[in-house]
Formats: structure tokens, C-alpha cells, sequence
């Protein structure tokens, strides 16, 4: 990982691997499964195909309860990354100085997960239909790992001198990330679950 190595630092490989691991940790309790779809010799269309099946039920539960009598979208708020991934990262720098002073007090990709929150929030435009709903989920969660992807590129030149990496590998790196995130918010963010984080929270809950 990109803090494993780290050169002219106070903090030792050993506490910028345990910062990663917590991070992983978090993630991991909030039911994430990273598994590719060539892993399971099952076509990337056909995956889809199942994923829209089962969900589209969900979508136009969400959509009933937005017509509801007095339904209402409530005020915007978001939690940064959520899993608590912005939690443990705030945790992290601050008993790691080293880490808030290279890569910031919150995660370096937090801007992409509150624009995720603002697509997730309002859930699919006006007048759509379950298949719209959808798709716009969809769309919000590839825009979140591009986005992810982007910071990575971004950041690529200064962090390959600063810990001796090609910028190809620091690139790759953030890929999996973003390749992480967007598997997690693929199954954990459909909406009429109940959790804070689901499509469409800003609505009544639909669960």
C-alpha cells in the first residue's frame, strides 16, 4: 500500500500499516464482498441482468413512498465516507501526525463520497420509473470510483517520490480502492434497507 514504506517520517511502516488495516477493518464490517464477476465465470451483462431483477422491486417501493401523502425530502447531511471509513481516518491522523500532515485529516477521496451522498440523497430525478431508478444508482456509483480513480491520478507524482513508487503503481493502487468502494455501495446501497446510506435516504424510509 502506499503508506507501507514511508521515507522521512516519524511514523514507523508498522503504524502506517496498522492505519490501513483498520481502514480495511471498517470497511469489512459493513458487509463488503470484493468479488469479480470473472472470479465466478459469470458474464459482467449477466450480473447486471440478476442485480436489476432483484432490485427493481426496491426502486419502486422507494418511488411509492416519495409520492406518498406528505412526503417530503429531508435536509441534506453526510457522513463523509461512510462504513465508517472517514471515522477511522479522522481517528487515524489524529494519534498519527505523520499521516494528517501527508494525506490530510480525512481521506484524501472524501469529496467523491459527499457527492455520492448528494446523488444518493434525492435517489432518482422526478417522474422516474423503477428501471430510471436504477440505472441512476448505478451511474452515481461508477462516478464514485472515477472520481476515486481521478484523486489517485491526481496525486500520483508527488506520492511515488514520496514513498519510491511508479506512478503506474500508485495509480493501481487507488484503482482498487475506487474498485472496493464501488463493489461496497453495489451492495450495501439499495435503497428500502433501512440504512442511512441507502438510495435515496433523503425520502421516508420504504424498508
Amino acid at each position: 500500500m502506499i503508506l507501507a514504506t514511508p521515507r522521512r517520517s516519524a511514523m514507523s511502516p508498522r503504524g502506517f500499516y496498522w492505519v490501513y488495516a483498520y481502514m480495511v477493518a471498517a470497511l469489512a464490517v459493513s458487509g463488503i464482498a470484493s468479488v469479480r464477476a470473472e472470479d465466478m465465470g459469470t458474464s459482467d451483462s449477466v450480473l447486471d441482468a440478476l442485480e436489476m431483477k432483484l432490485e427493481l422491486g426496491r426502486h419502486e417501493r422507494l418511488l411509492a413512498a416519495q409520492m406518498g401523502k406528505g412526503a417530503t425530502l429531508a435536509p441534506f447531511v453526510s457522513d463523509g465516507c461512510s462504513g465508517g471509513l472517514s471515522s477511522v481516518w479522522r481517528m487515524a491522523s489524529s494519534t498519527f501526525p505523520a499521516l494528517a500532515k501527508r494525506h490530510g485529516e480525512h481521506p484524501p477521496w472524501e469529496s467523491c463520497c459527499t457527492a455520492h451522498d448528494r446523488l444518493y440523497h434525492a435517489g432518482a430525478p422526478a417522474g422516474a420509473d423503477a428501471r430510471t431508478s436504477f440505472e441512476a444508482r448505478r451511474r452515481a456509483d461508477e462516478e464514485l470510483a472515477q472520481c476515486v480513480r481521478r484523486i489517485g491520478e491526481a496525486r500520483s507524482e508527488a506520492l511515488s517520490a514520496e514513498y519510491g513508487l511508479e506512478r503506474e503503481e500508485v495509480t493501481l493502487i487507488y484503482a482498487g480502492v475506487a474498485d472496493l468502494m464501488y463493489r461496497a455501495v453495489r451492495l450495501g446501497g439499495a435503497p428500502c434497507t433501512g440504512l442511512s446510506w441507502r438510495w435515496g435516504f433523503g425520502w421516508p424510509d420504504c424498508e
